[in-house]
């Protein structure tokens, strides 16, 4: 049986269920709190970001040129990627070509994208992750369930678990002992390694510098001390110009971790120059597209302006209760059940159930920082899967030509809604006695009918005012 999102949330583990629920609805609040006391009209910005990202979507061709004639003049190398092969081929012979067998990685999702790791494992050569969750979940050998907090399904007891496993020390729950160990084990990593790979959170087409931000300091670490630094980086990361960077930088962090601005924020143009003593003596920039292109020529290309901030996911409440795993893809939640899925190409059927998980609420989209209509887009695709005859659910969904019918005739949803209070008892035998209600029911509470009185009240209020008798 497929392990849809349903399923998947009804085997969910307690303490999973419960990390997930209370981080992302953390996150919300202080999302909430930190834009609507800095700003006067977040909204405006939302629009303004989304707008900037749009017109770069559609000139996408022309600033793509312009960033590698910056890189180029800036002394870094441009690679072109048509897939996640290519692209991973390209390191191993960047690697390859500067001697190199070891690396380290900051946070890239691009690279989760790829499945670079395993990848460079089978050319023989070691990556070793250096973001704190994206290193628990390399040696637990899991899978990021979150876009910015990759463990956000985990708590510290099982990360306390995971270390003494490995030998990085004794059994502790306290957070400040378990940064401590993996910043010893890290350290040195970072001294032995050739390569330091990053991703990009935005690539400045004006003046070819990679922008990452980040909270550990671990990207820095990544290519202060290796020859040579590598940049994988999709190519809707584009945005046009330095002078757009801070309305950027202003609501990233806001979204993603209710931070005013990210510890660390930097921009990078290419290798060291002659006077500087440190640094990469090479940088490669390699630019993914991996499905990207067509997703751009698709009605569904609103959603290549995500600038991965995760705030939709922590607002989600179908993420809330399956957690990242469910979706079975590197990208989760909202965006995921979007992006995903488009990203298969031909075999877009294996996901077409992802836009089927939502409520269609519209709460993604009201926190996306550069306002992306995702209940639309989540709508199109459910179009798309039902013309392309993708897989669907065994259990048929209620036919509604009779509720139709009802709503229109007055005299029919009258009788209808006298008898409303049987559906507190109907549900119930339902699932005793015909299967498909039994599986239906089975993963879903149907709310308490509490209505009926409307009409009688009304009919009380108008003959208390003498308007009939």
């Amino acid at each position: 049986m497929k392990q849809t999102i349903d399923n998947f949330a009804k085997d969910l583990g307690k303490e999973v269920y419960e990390s997930v629920h209370l981080a992302s609805k953390l996150k919300t609040e202080k999302r909430v709190d930190i834009l609507w006391n800095d700003f006067e009209d977040p909204d405006l910005l939302r629009r303004t970001a989304g707008l900037v990202k749009q017109h770069t979507l559609e000139h996408l061709d022309q600033y793509l040129e312009q960033a590698e004639a910056s890189f180029k003049r800036n002394g870094a190398e441009v690679h072109w990627a048509i897939d996640g092969d290519e692209a991973n081929q390209h390191v191993v012979d960047i690697m390859k070509r500067h001697g190199a067998r070891k690396m380290v990685k900051s946070k890239s999702m691009v690279s989760e994208e790829t499945h670079l790791v395993p990848y460079l494992e089978k050319n023989d050569m070691e990556a070793v992750e250096t973001d704190l969750g994206e290193y628990i979940v390399q040696i637990d050998h899991d899978h990021p369930s979150h876009i910015v907090t990759p463990i956000i399904h985990k708590n510290r007891k099982q990360i306390g678990k995971s270390f003494e496993r490995e030998g990085l020390g004794e059994y502790t729950e306290d957070p400040k002992s378990l940064t401590g160990m993996a910043r010893r084990h890290l350290r040195q990593k970072y001294l032995e390694a050739d390569v330091g790979l990053t991703g990009a959170n935005f690539v400045l087409a004006d003046t070819g510098q990679v922008v990452l931000v980040t909270n550990e300091g671990n990207a820095r670490f990544s290519m202060a001390a290796p020859r040579v630094h590598i940049v994988m980086v999709g190519i809707e990361k584009l945005i046009p110009s330095r002078s757009d960077l801070p309305l950027y930088l202003s609501l990233l962090a806001r979204s993603a971790t209710g931070q005013a601005l990210t510890v660390y924020t930097q921009l990078i143009g290419g290798p060291k120059a002659p006077n500087q003593p440190d640094g990469p003596e090479a940088m490669h920039v390699i630019f993914l597209d991996n499905g990207r292109s067509q997703i751009l020529e698709s009605n569904c290309s609103e959603i290549l302006r995500c600038i991965r901030c995760g705030a939709c996911l922590n607002v989600c409440p179908v993420y809330r209760q399956a957690s990242g795993h469910a979706y079975r893809s590197v990208y989760p939640g909202p965006v995921g059940a979007v992006l995903s899925p488009l990203l298969k190409g031909d075999q877009f059927p294996e996901l077409a159930d992802l836009p089927k998980a939502s409520s269609l609420c519209g709460a993604c989209n009201e926190v996306c920082p550069v306002n992306i209509p995702i209940p639309d887009l989540l709508l199109r695709l459910r179009n798309k899967g039902k013309k392309e005859h993708a897989p669907r659910a065994k259990i048929a969904t209620p036919d509604f030509k009779m509720w139709s019918w009802a709503a229109s005739n007055p005299g029919a949803w009258k009788t209808g809604m006298s008898f409303g209070h049987a559906m507190n008892v109907v549900p119930h035998a339902l699932m005793n006695l015909a299967p498909p209600g039994k599986a239906w029911l089975g993963s879903r509470d149907l709310p308490k009918f509490q209505g009926g009185a409307f009409r009688k009240w009304a009919r009380q209020q108008q003959k208390q005012k003498g308007k009939i008798k």
